[in-house]
């Protein structure tokens, strides 16, 4: 609940740690959602007046897509920086493999999107959506899918980890799936086609589900 009002103190952190000064900033980029209904209002709001009062262009990026461009999921062949420590198992390399990126929707549902990122690009293998688990895990489940060998990672796919790994398919902990800053950052470079917004001030986030507030009206 605090984070709407320690979201811009902690920008000015970052850019004053980082020696920048608001007139050095090429750009803002911003996950696009979907997750929480209101923590992604806050983010886009957010992009679009710090856009807006710098004059920079404002990119937008599925937050699944920035999970799954994040932690694990980086190019094959790429050293990781972080070591294990001596006695600790090693975690299972699954670089290069379909990410099933899961962020939990309440219930049995989930936001869901799967990913292959290779060296310069990514491939959406499932669009964005609101879903059932259990479609997911069916359709990541089925021989021939074209999500061969997929992990599956991400908050959602945390908590429902016994069923997912109980049906034969390996999830990855955090950090992969969870979307960081430099995984929206990669997508720009993973994605050539990507534009920034054409106008900034009409576009809205994906939610993917209408809100409890629409529901209602």
């Amino acid at each position: 609940r605090g984070h709407a009002a320690g979201l811009i103190p902690a920008i000015q952190q970052v850019l004053s740690d980082s020696g920048v000064l608001p007139s050095g900033v090429d750009g803002v980029i911003v996950g696009a959602g979907p997750g929480s209904f209101t923590g992604v209002r806050v983010a886009a709001a957010t992009a679009k007046g710090l856009a807006r009062a710098m004059r920079v262009p404002l990119w937008a990026f599925s937050s699944l897509a920035a999970g799954a461009a994040s932690g694990d999921a980086q190019v094959p062949g790429e050293v990781s920086a972080v070591l294990p420590c001596p006695g600790e198992v090693e975690q299972e390399d699954f670089r290069g493999r379909p990410h099933v990126v899961l962020f939990d929707a309440r219930k049995e549902r989930v936001y869901a999107g799967c990913y292959r990122v290779g060296a310069s690009t990514i491939e959406a293998l499932l669009r964005p959506r609101a879903t059932d688990l259990d479609l997911v895990i069916q359709h990541a489940s089925q021989r021939g899918s074209s999500w061969g060998r997929a992990v599956f990672c991400g908050n959602g796919a945390l908590r429902h980890r016994k069923r997912i790994e109980s049906a034969g398919l390996p999830v990855s902990p955090p950090p992969s799936g969870i979307p960081t800053a430099e995984g929206l950052i990669r997508l720009v470079t993973l994605t050539p086609d990507a534009r920034p917004l054409a106008d900034p001030g009409r576009w809205e986030p994906d939610y993917l589900k209408p809100s409890s507030a629409e529901r209602a009206r």
